[in-house]
């Protein structure tokens, strides 16, 4: 049930309240880092963006090797879109280009799972996801 007055953008130029606004309505602490926020969304291969009556409502990027690899690093919907198929729509839109990718990865946080999964996502088998995380503010991450 996408609202049919939802309008999608490739690479749009993104401002710099919506994106703070959607990634703090999301409890994402990247909100607290805007610039860092910002510079890392403008180096992102692609970014899909999603507006309703021109306001930024969600968005999805992709880092890609643009040959083998890509990494779908982040999807968000304000919690007022949410369950009307705008994040459904945005990843459809970012796996379009890279339908051909040997690999298509992410991170899913527990309850997103099964979202991803509806997607055609799987765990992977043999493979444990691992990194080095700055969790320096990890006081603000809201947690489930």
């Amino acid at each position: 049930m996408v609202p049919t007055e939802v309008e999608y953008r490739d690479n749009a130029e993104l401002p710099r309240d919506g994106v703070v606004n959607l990634y703090s309505q999301c409890g994402w602490s990247s909100a607290e880092k805007p610039d860092v926020l910002l510079l890392a969304l403008a180096n992102s291969q692609t970014v899909v963006s999603a507006w309703h009556l021109n306001s930024l409502i969600g968005l999805g990027n992709a880092i890609s090797d643009r040959a083998l690899l890509v990494y779908y690093s982040h999807l968000l919907v304000l919690p007022s879109y949410q369950n009307m198929g705008v994040g459904r729509e945005i990843m459809k839109r970012l796996q379009s280009r890279y339908i051909d990718f040997h690999q298509q990865i992410l991170l899913a946080i527990d309850s997103a799972a099964p979202f991803y999964e509806k997607l055609g996502f799987k765990h992977s088998r043999g493979v444990r996801a691992m990194w080095i995380y700055d969790d320096s503010d990890i006081d603000t991450v809201k947690e489930d």
